[in-house]
């Protein structure tokens, strides 16, 4: 929790997010999943999940590249890429595409409700979706959320 909290305020406040977070956020998600699961199931599970998080950010890099005549850098931070290789660690493949979505939606409203008092123009997208996801972790530890490996 304090790992995503920090991520979170980091991202909000300053733009830049501390790299060692990030594998710290892998190994300790991964760990949660690996311990939870068989290890067979952990190991298919991150493989899909960072299948699909290259698929995802290959369609962002061709979109920012000849749709937005931008670089990739420009269009998308390094912090939100390392974040989505690192939770693609954390959860079995169909809970992660559904917790993956929803984040990115959570963010998006996030992002509207708090952008008339930032300054920047920019999204925290590695910091909202840090905030989601150590929700869903207290979610889960707590008992609200069901299933987030066994799916």
């Amino acid at each position: 929790m304090f790992i995503f909290l920090s991520i979170f305020y980091q991202d909000l406040k300053e733009r830049k997010v501390y790299w060692f977070f990030f594998p710290m956020v892998a190994i300790l998600c991964g760990l949660l999943h690996y311990n939870s699961v068989l290890p067979e199931l952990f190991f298919m599970s991150t493989v899909i999940n960072l299948i699909f998080v290259s698929i995802l950010l290959l369609m962002l890099l061709l979109y920012s590249k000849f749709k937005l005549k931008m670089k990739f850098s420009d269009t998308f931070g390094l912090g939100d890429v390392l974040l989505f290789i690192a939770l693609s660690f954390a959860f079995a493949s169909v809970s992660f595409l559904i917790l993956f979505i929803s984040a990115l939606i959570f963010s998006l409203m996030l992002h509207y409700i708090l952008k008339k008092s930032s300054k920047n123009k920019t999204v925290p997208l590695a910091g909202y979706m840090s905030l989601f996801f150590g929700m869903v972790y207290l979610g889960y530890w707590f008992g609200i959320i069901n299933a987030v490996y066994t799916i």
